[in-house]
This record gives C-alpha cells, sequence and structure tokens, in this order.
C-alpha cells in the first residue's frame, strides 16, 4: 500500500509541507497547483526537493473546466493541457487530475466528454503521461463517479482512466458498492477523506469542514471496501480542505493523515480478509475495561492539600511504593478507584510537575491484552513511553498519549499485580468512603485545533465509538464536546472538550497550567444522596448552585417536591431522557480550574448532563472571581 497526501491538507508553504510529508512515513504527495505556483523555484527545483525527501509525485492537480466546452474555449482548453503536460514533465510526474466542470459555457453529454478525453488522451499518450478523470460532488453536467465512469469508458483510451474521492462519492449518499463496477485497472489514484455531517452546500462542506478518514462521520471504510473489491493496488491519497488543519502543525497533520491511512486499511483488511490489502503487521484494535487509575504529579506540600481533598470524598491512603515517592489513594476495597500521587524529584512526573503544577498527568486503562495495544499504538505512530525502572518494578506498557501525558496498559495477567507486587499497603485508616464505586469518566480539555487529533488517536488504538460533536455553552465562549466510549460494553469514558478562547473555564484552564490535559474526574455511585450525605459529614465543600436553577428545573420537568428539595439541599444537578435519570454533584475548583465530579446513573442514561453544563460553569466562573471584586 503506497500512502500519499495532497499538499493542500496540511499547512506551511512547500518546503515545510513536504518535510512533514517525509518525516510522517509517506511514500508520495500530490502537488497542489496553488502550493507549486506559490514557491520560488522551478518545476525541476519541485521535483528534485520532492525527491530528495524520499517521496514521489503521485499526482498533478487540478486541472479545471476542461470537457465539453464550445470552439474557441474548447481549443484553449486543450492548450491550457499541453502547458501543464510540459510542467508535469519537468516536475517528474505522469499523472494529472481533471475534475468534472462546473463552467457555464460546458455542454452535456457524455458522448461529448468522451471525445474530448479521447482526445486529450492521444495527446497525453505521446509524452507517457496519464489523466485522470474526477466527478466533483458539485459538477454542472457530472457529479457522480458511475457518469464519470462512463465518460472514461466511452473514451476508451490506455492513458485515460477515473480518480475516486470518498467525499464527492459519499457526501451525495451514493452507494459505493457501485465501484465495485469499475475495474482496478482503470483507477487512476484514490483520494480519502472524511467529513462530519453537516447541513450545508457540497461545496462550502468540501472547502472547509473535511477531515482525515476516522474523524468525521462518513463511511470511508464501505468506500474503501468497495474499491479494494476492484483490484485496485494504486496509491491512497489524502486530498483534506479544512480550515483548522491550514493553521495547525504540519507535523501533527501529517502524523494524523498517515495514522489514518493505515488504520483504514487495516480495519478493511480486516473484514475482507479474502481480498489482497498491503498493511502492515499490526494487532487488532484492543477491547478497553475502564480506567484502572488516574495518577497526579505534585510536589509534597500540594500533594497534602490534594490528599485532603481526598479524604473529603472518602479516599484513604491504600498504599505507597516500595522505593518511590509515590501514594496510592483508594476507595472501594480491590477492584475500586486507585488515585495515585506522585512526588518523585525526578522523571516525567517532576518535569510534568514543573510546567504544568498538580496535575493529573498518566492515566491507566484496563484492556484485554496490554502488550497488544502497546504494539498496534507503535505501529500507528504513538511514541513509547518507558523510563528507568527500579528494583521488583513490573514494566507496564506505556505510550505517550496527544498532549504529552503518559497512558498506561494493564490487563488481567501479571500486570493486575503491580499493586501489590510495587507497593507496601498501609495500616488501615478505619475510615469509610463515601460510596463511591468507579470512574465514570474522564475529560480531558484541549485546543479545539487538536481534538481531531485526539478523537484519530483514540479510535484507531482502541475499539472506542465516538459520539457526535456538541457545543457547551460557556459564559465566555463555546466549547466543543466530543465523547469517547467503550464499544462493547467496557467503562472507558472519556470526554473531549476543545477550547477556542482562554474567557472560557477550558480555556483559562488550558492557559494556567500550560496545556494540562485532564481537567475533572467524575467518580460513580450508586446512591448520590447517601453519598452527598457522608460527603458532607466529612467536611467536602460542594459547588455552590444557583437557587435559580431549581427553580427552573421545577418549571421545566416537575419534579417531586422531595425530590427537588433533596437537590437543592445538597447542590446537585439532575437531567433525565427517555431512558434514565442523571445526577451530578461538582467539587469546588482546585487550582486553575481543576475539579472532581460524582454521578449517579439510573436506569439507562447514557449522557453526561450536557443541559446542566451551562450551569455548573456558571458557578465554576463565579467560585474563580478574583479577590476583592464585587458580585453582582
Amino acid at each position: 500500500m503506497k500512502t500519499s497526501i495532497a499538499t493542500v491538507s496540511i499547512s506551511g508553504d512547500l518546503r515545510e509541507k513536504l518535510a512533514a510529508i517525509a518525516a510522517a512515513g509517506f511514500d508520495g504527495v500530490e502537488i497542489f497547483e496553488n502550493d507549486f505556483l506559490a514557491f520560488d523555484g522551478t518545476p525541476a527545483d519541485v521535483g528534485r526537493m520532492v525527491r530528495d525527501h524520499g517521496l514521489e509525485i503521485t499526482l498533478f492537480q487540478p486541472f479545471r473546466d476542461f470537457e465539453g466546452l464550445p470552439e474557441p474555449q474548447r481549443g484553449r482548453a486543450f492548450d491550457r493541457a499541453e502547458r501543464k503536460f510540459d510542467l508535469m514533465q519537468e516536475l517528474g510526474t505522469d499523472l494529472m487530475l481533471v475534475c468534472s466542470s462546473v463552467s457555464p459555457n460546458a455542454l452535456g453529454g457524455i458522448d461529448r466528454a468522451a471525445a474530448d478525453f479521447r482526445e486529450l488522451g492521444e495527446r497525453a499518450g505521446r509524452r507517457g503521461l496519464r489523466v485522470g478523470y474526477e466527478a466533483l460532488a458539485w459538477g454542472r453536467y457530472v457529479n457522480d463517479h458511475r457518469d464519470a465512469w462512463e465518460v472514461v469508458r466511452r473514451a476508451d483510451h490506455p492513458a485515460i482512466g477515473i480518480i475516486l474521492d470518498s467525499f464527492h462519492t459519499l457526501s451525495r449518499g451514493i452507494d459505493p458498492k457501485t465501484i465495485c463496477a469499475i475495474p482496478g485497472d482503470k483507477i487512476m489514484i484514490v483520494q480519502l477523506a472524511d467529513a462530519p455531517r453537516l447541513e450545508m452546500d457540497l461545496l462550502s462542506w468540501s472547502r472547509h469542514y473535511r477531515n482525515m478518514p476516522g474523524q468525521g462521520d462518513l463511511p470511508v471504510t464501505d468506500f474503501m471496501r468497495a474499491v479494494a473489491s476492484t483490484g485496485y493496488d494504486g496509491p491512497l491519497s489524502l486530498e483534506i480542505f479544512n480550515d483548522q488543519f491550514r493553521g495547525g502543525s504540519p507535523r501533527t497533520i501529517a502524523v494524523d493523515g498517515h495514522r489514518s491511512l493505515v488504520s483504514l486499511m487495516d480495519g478493511v483488511h480486516r473484514l475482507e480478509p479474502s481480498i489482497a490489502i498491503d498493511v502492515p503487521e499490526m494487532p487488532d484494535r484492543v477491547g478497553v475495561r475502564g480506567i484502572e487509575f488516574a495518577e497526579f504529579a505534585a510536589d509534597e506540600r500540594e500533594a497534602a492539600e490534594l490528599g485532603d481533598l481526598l479524604k473529603t470524598m472518602g479516599f484513604s491512603p491504600y498504599a505507597h511504593h516500595r522505593s518511590k515517592d509515590v501514594t496510592v489513594w483508594r476507595q472501594g476495597g480491590d477492584g475500586g478507584i486507585n488515585i495515585v500521587v506522585n512526588t518523585e524529584r525526578e522523571g516525567l512526573a517532576h518535569s510534568s510537575y514543573i510546567v504544568h503544577g498538580t496535575n493529573a498527568y498518566a492515566i491507566g486503562l484496563k484492556v484485554d491484552d496490554a502488550a497488544a495495544t502497546s504494539a498496534r499504538a507503535r505501529a500507528l505512530g504513538a511514541e513509547p513511553f518507558e523510563q528507568e525502572r527500579g528494583p521488583g518494578e513490573m514494566k507496564i506498557p506505556a505510550i505517550r498519549g496527544v498532549s504529552g501525558g503518559v497512558i498506561y496498559f494493564t490487563d488481567g495477567g501479571d500486570l493486575s499485580h503491580v499493586w501489590e507486587v510495587e507497593f507496601e499497603t498501609l495500616p488501615a485508616s478505619g475510615e469509610k468512603g463515601a460510596g463511591l464505586t468507579g470512574i465514570d469518566h474522564i475529560a480531558q480539555t484541549m485546543n479545539y485545533e487538536e481534538m481531531l487529533t485526539w478523537v484519530l488517536f483514540y479510535t484507531a488504538i482502541l475499539k472506542t465509538r465516538k459520539s457526535p460533536m456538541v457545543d457547551v455553552v460557556d459564559p465566555g465562549g463555546l466549547v466543543r464536546s466530543q465523547v469517547i466510549e467503550a464499544e462493547d460494553g467496557g467503562r472507558l469514558r472519556l470526554t473531549l472538550n476543545g477550547a477556542e478562547n482562554r474567557k472560557t473555564l477550558a480555556g483559562h484552564f488550558l492557559a494556567e497550567s500550560f496545556g494540562s490535559s485532564v481537567q475533572h474526574i467524575a467518580f460513580a455511585t450508586d446512591d448520590i444522596f447517601a453519598t452527598a450525605q457522608a460527603l458532607k459529614a466529612k467536611g467536602f465543600r460542594p459547588l455552590a448552585i444557583s437557587p435559580n436553577y431549581y427553580d427552573d428545573l421545577d418549571a421545566r420537568l416537575a419534579l417531586d417536591g422531595d425530590l427537588l428539595k433533596r437537590l437543592e439541599a445538597h447542590d446537585i444537578l439532575y437531567d433525565r431522557d427517555a431512558n434514565g435519570e442523571y445526577f451530578q454533584l461538582y467539587s469546588q475548583n482546585y487550582g486553575e480550574g481543576f475539579f472532581f465530579e460524582i454521578v449517579e446513573r439510573r436506569g439507562g442514561y447514557a449522557g453526561y448532563g450536557a443541559a446542566n453544563a451551562q450551569f455548573r460553569i456558571a458557578a465554576q466562573h463565579r467560585g474563580m472571581r478574583p479577590a476583592g471584586m464585587p458580585k453582582l
């Protein structure tokens, strides 16, 4: 499988783009004409630069408004094509993309278009060049790959073939199985792009909102299964028009792109094992069962403050590392909640503390096979993490997360004994817990530009699925939120929150913690009111919710009067849907916007209380009011 990406897909000048594309592991590159025109060298210079990076030019594009023109426009179109053929030969590529015409001068007719391409094929063939015809989703007469194929079929020339683009097919709702009728040797190149489901015109959707396969909502896997069935074995290339990517890191976007292609084709190979697909060897996506632990980096003073807060939530010191300044706080016995506090003066935890202050820099995930998870992650370009182990310490597979934090993987094998092997159990404190049973979800905050990277990271490595993106209202602006959940009944839930400015609570947290990722951890309980009562007895201080919220709750949902009183008495937020109920209780802010949450799910409620987010955030903003500022 040869991988390729169009230069239009990432930011930077042509030199920066090529360096990032090569570093990400691509085999080839599509030269988008505008990138070439903005370059200050000759076509031969560009060709040498591409080859010096170990790449090949898979395609030169686009050539627009060619077919179906009357004279004299038709003659001028062929003259333009000859000029582009000259350019291609200097660049050192043999394939040009012609997209279906949108010209108001164009005339319809499959035979007319086929005749134009037959003549173009003659001209290209004499130079040893090829031409691929692509149906734009908004083409004037040809906007369906089936019609483009019919033009190519009738042109009947060896230098003329079809170019397939997943966005142009899937955005129009065309059944990708119709691709199966196209001979694989007549497909010149396959371009891939995903996109979120949006109600808007096709041109705007395509030009601004495409993303990498696996980051959107289109059935790109079905598209590729159909392509694979034709026997096509040429390059797979990404063509992504996205405003966000144009302002992002070229290297990050290129790495995402390569990861998306490898993950996509691995998935197609597993669905269609009878079709020969050249993909790297790697384990399948691995099932994930939940969160084994969350680990904080801190110094001794702030670790004591964090410990005081944990005590008010019913946690007790459970064990201390045999050779390191690391303490495990636990609630719920074996299989309960593990909060690790690391105050080491060296290593990644210490570095993370120096940069971010006290922060949850690592999480441990319970997976079906830790070694396989780590192997797949590495195959998809994740950075392995390992630091020097002391005597008796176990080797726990780990990778660096997208933000530079760490994700550890444990499973039901020897790794399940890490708490006994590496830690010495402390004497029982005698303190009772507060009824917390597990980690319901962890919320990670990032710049909005990074969200698609995180989504792809989790869904490509683990058996997880993503929810549709939603907007969360903050007094300082909107925050985009998307949920990653285990596919097969596991208890992994991650909420990804993308901040666009520092006026929002999420943006403030990012700015003040210098990019720390985990902003809050939500614990589960089976009885929110019993837990709230236990927390109160331990000195827990909940986030104060405005009485106006409860007045509105009564008006909207007509709750039982006793239930409403109990909610307000404990500052508990409430939501419900057709399947069940949801209760939320929050801690006050810790540091620059980190907080804990306690939730109870009743029935089949599967959401996260999105309707309550703006009221919770408003209360948190009030808690962050600078000293001396008058109340409004």
